[in-house]
C-alpha cells in the first residue's frame, strides 16, 4: 500500500472479486477463536492502528450549535499520540442535500461510529467480508436490513433514513492522518471513512431484492488483514455501553492491555484519556470532565460481563487551592477479561504461525520450481 492514500475525482465501482471473499487473510480474520456459537456471536474484531484515531469525537450536538451560529467549521483538527508517536487527525466533513434540498455538513459522530462497528462485525461473518491481498483492499458486503437488525439487537435502534445518512456520512467525510514532524510514512494518510461505497438502487432491488451493498474498509483497516494488527474482543459488551467515552475505554483496553492479569493492574491518566479520545473536550469544568470519565468506568465495571474487576483505584493529583492537575485511575480486570485477552493473543499467535506456514510453503514451491 502507499504511503499515502489519494482520493479520485472519480473512480469506477468495482465490486469484490468471488475469491476475495475466501482470501487467506479473510479466512483468518473470520477465524475467532471461541467455544460456542453464542460466544461467536459475542466476538469481532478491533483494528489497531484505526482505532486508535479519535475520528468520531465531534457530537451532533456540537454540530447543531455551529449551524445555528453559522460558525460551521470547514476542517476539525484533533492531535493525539499512537505508541508513542504524535499524529494529528485533520477531519473534512460530509456536504450533504436532505429532501427539503438544503445543503448541510456533517462531521462523523458517535452514530457513525456505530455503524462502522456493525459493519466490521457483518464482516466477520462467512461471506460478507472480502479482501484482495494484491490490492491490499478489504471490506464488506451488506443490506440496511442487516445493519438495522444488528442494531435493534444491540440496543442502538435507528431507522433506515439514519443508517443510510450515517452511511453518506462515512462515505463522503475526509480524514488525514499526518505525523507532527510533517513527515510522511505508514502512518500518514489521506482517505475517506468508507471508501467506494456501492449503494442498491431501488431499480436494482427491484431486479434483485438479495441485491447488496458494498464498501471498502479504511486503508489503515484494511492494512490490519495483511499485519494482522487487528484483535478479537467482547463486541457485545462494547455496545452494550451507554456512552460513546466506555466504549472507547473498551477498546483501548482490548488493544492495549494484552498481559492483563491479577498481577498487573493497568494504569490510565485522565490527561492521556483526554488527549486520545478527543471526547472531553467539550467539559467547560475539569471537574466534570472528571466526573464523564468515572462513569465510563463505572459502566466497564457494571457490564455483563464485567470488563474491570472492581472499581478503579483513583489517585487524584492537586495543585495550588485544590486545583486538579491529572488524575491516575489504576485498573484491575475481571476474570472474564482475562479470559478475553488470553483468548484473543491465542488467536493472533495461530494466525501468525498459519501465515508463516503458508509462506514457507510458497517458499519451498519457488525453490523447486513447482
Amino acid at each position: 500500500m502507499n504511503d499515502k492514500a489519494n482520493i479520485p475525482l472519480k473512480k469506477q465501482l468495482i465490486p469484490p472479486k468471488p475469491e476475495d471473499f475466501s482470501s487467506r487473510q479473510m479466512d483468518l480474520f473470520l477465524s475467532l477463536l471461541c467455544n460456542t456459537e453464542a460466544e461467536r456471536d459475542s466476538l469481532s474484531n478491533a483494528f489497531d492502528l484505526w482505532d486508535s484515531i479519535p475520528r468520531y469525537v465531534v457530537s451532533r450536538q456540537q454540530q447543531e450549535k455551529w449551524r445555528k451560529a453559522r460558525m460551521f467549521p470547514l476542517l476539525y483538527e484533533i492531535p493525539f499520540h499512537y505508541r508513542g508517536r504524535k499524529l494529528t487527525a485533520s477531519i473534512q466533513p460530509a456536504a450533504i442535500k436532505g429532501k427539503d434540498g438544503i445543503v448541510k455538513a456533517y462531521f462523523p459522530s458517535a452514530n457513525e461510529e456505530l455503524i462502522e462497528d456493525v459493519l466490521r462485525k457483518i464482516a466477520a461473518v462467512q461471506n460478507n467480508g472480502y479482501y484482495n491481498p494484491k490490492e491490499q483492499r478489504g471490506g464488506v458486503v451488506f443490506t440496511l436490513h442487516m445493519i438495522r437488525k444488528e442494531l435493534e439487537k444491540r440496543g442502538h435502534g435507528r431507522t433506515y433514513n439514519e443508517i443510510n445518512l450515517s452511511l453518506e456520512i462515512m462515505a463522503r467525510s475526509v480524514i488525514v492522518t499526518s505525523m507532527a514532524d510533517g513527515k510522511e510514512g505508514e502512518f500518514t494518510s489521506n482517505s475517506l471513512y468508507l471508501n467506494n461505497l456501492f449503494r442498491a438502487t431501488k431499480s436494482k432491488l427491484a431486479e434483485d431484492p438479495e441485491a447488496k451493498w458494498f464498501a471498502d474498509f479504511h486503508p489503515f483497516a484494511s492494512r490490519s488483514f495483511d499485519e494482522l494488527t487487528y484483535r478479537q474482543f467482547n463486541y457485545a459488551r462494547l455496545m452494550s455501553h451507554k456512552s460513546q467515552l466506555a466504549r472507547w475505554l473498551n477498546k483501548v483496553l482490548s488493544l492495549k492491555y494484552i498481559n492483563a492479569s491479577f498481577m498487573h493492574p493497568f494504569e490510565m491518566r485522565l490527561s492521556t484519556i483526554t488527549r486520545d479520545s478527543g471526547l472531553l473536550s467539550g467539559y467547560g469544568r475539569l471537574r466534570d470532565a472528571v466526573a464523564a470519565v468515572d462513569s465510563a468506568f463505572e459502566e466497564l465495571f457494571a457490564s455483563k460481563p464485567p470488563l474491570l474487576g472492581k472499581h478503579p483505584n483513583k489517585n487524584t493529583i492537586q495543585g495550588q487551592r485544590g486545583k486538579i492537575l491529572d488524575v491516575i485511575y489504576t485498573l484491575h480486570p475481571s476474570i472474564e477479561f482475562v479470559k478475553e485477552m488470553k483468548a484473543a493473543s491465542k488467536r493472533r499467535e495461530m494466525a501468525e504461525d498459519s501465515l508463516k506456514l503458508v509462506s514457507d510453503s510458497d517458499m519451498i514451491c519457488k525453490e523447486q520450481g513447482v
